[in-house]
């Protein structure tokens, strides 16, 4: 009997239940009301005494083989229904693909790259790690120079000379080393400035810097040049300019455009006044022109410069610009429907 007992653990364990149907045939064959466990548990009577130990173990051990079998042979069923419901079924839609979306901080670079394309402007770059004399001595900033306080600079601490570029004039200085008149170049790009970080300000930003140097170019060139980027930016060419100071550029000035006093948001941004700064320029100083190899007796020239932080900040009315650097997904997102 404990024989038969065994043969049948054996047939169990080679059981491989393929249906719902085959599984449960199964169950009732062992352990149904009138399946072959009971048919051995009422034969435990008749079993003599000395094997009624043996008897009861193997008959526990049919009983837990066959339990285990059941359990096994529906949980991989329901697993294989599972994988034949993702993958077998070719009518199915296909999983959601996330959208991604651009930084704001590309959306207002590639507009402005945009609008100066058309006017002739090509693009050009140079290394965020500078050397002193294209960051600012060939600026018309020598070593000394009370002027280099107004930038305050990261240093290469082994090597004085290096340092993180604090504006992408730096890419100017070579673009005009490189190329002779006529020069018509802007200059996008991550500078740095040992600053503190809070809402309004922060230790690396976006500039785009312009430049265009010829025979006979004026200060009512620039201005006309403003004139058109504002009015395509912003929709508007009602700016002024007012008297200001650059060690590379002289005349110099800053340039406000007129935003409106239209919402209370109008009137934090301005301060009550309408008016909004948004970048500096100024004529080439004949300096700059001289320590990069162009004759400012024949050729004059004009730059300006812009932080492209502040654009996006005032664009899209966002209140912190640590926003930009923060990869925040819940912010990212709402840029999905700009292009």
């Amino acid at each position: 009997m404990i024989d038969k007992i065994n043969q049948h653990i054996a047939k169990v364990a080679e059981f491989q239940g393929q249906t719902q149907e085959e599984i449960e045939a199964f169950r009732i064959a062992y352990l149904g009301k009138k399946g072959l466990l009971n048919e051995f548990f009422a034969a435990f009577k008749s079993v003599p005494a000395e094997q009624k130990k043996d008897f009861g173990q193997a008959v526990n051990a049919l009983k837990n083989a066959a339990e285990q079998r059941v359990n096994d042979c529906k949980a991989a069923l329901a697993q294989n229904e599972h994988t034949q419901g993702i993958y077998g079924d070719l009518t199915r839609p296909g999983l959601p693909q996330k959208l991604g979306a651009r930084h704001p901080i590309s959306l207002v670079k590639n507009r402005i790259l945009d609008i100066f394309s058309r006017i002739g402007f090509n693009v050009s770059e140079g290394p965020e790690i500078e050397d002193d004399w294209h960051n600012f001595t060939a600026l018309n900033l020598p070593e000394y120079h009370p002027a280099r306080d107004m930038q305050d600079t990261f240093f290469i601490q082994t090597d004085p000379d290096i340092l993180l570029r604090t504006h992408t004039s730096s890419v100017q200085v070579r673009y005009m080393e490189e190329h002779q008149p006529p020069i018509r170049t802007i200059s996008p790009g991550r500078v740095y400035r040992n600053e503190a970080i809070s809402a309004r300000s922060h230790c690396f930003f976006h500039q785009i810097e312009g430049l265009y140097v010829d025979k006979d170019v004026s200060f009512a060139d620039l201005k006309q040049t403003l004139a058109h980027f504002t009015t395509e930016l912003f929709g508007t060419s009602k700016i002024r300019l007012r008297p200001s100071y650059f060690p590379f550029t002289e005349p110099s000035a800053e340039v406000d455009v007129y935003w409106g006093l239209e919402t209370e948001t109008d009137y934090k941004m301005t301060k009550g006044t309408g008016w909004l700064e948004i970048m500096g320029c100024g004529m080439v100083d004949p300096n700059v022109l001289k320590n990069c190899g162009i004759d400012p007796e024949v050729y004059s020239g004009f730059a300006f410069g812009m932080g492209i932080d502040r654009i996006a900040l005032l664009l899209h009315q966002i209140p912190d610009i640590r926003l930009l650097s923060e990869n925040d997904l819940r912010f990212l997102d709402q840029f999905k429907s700009s292009f």
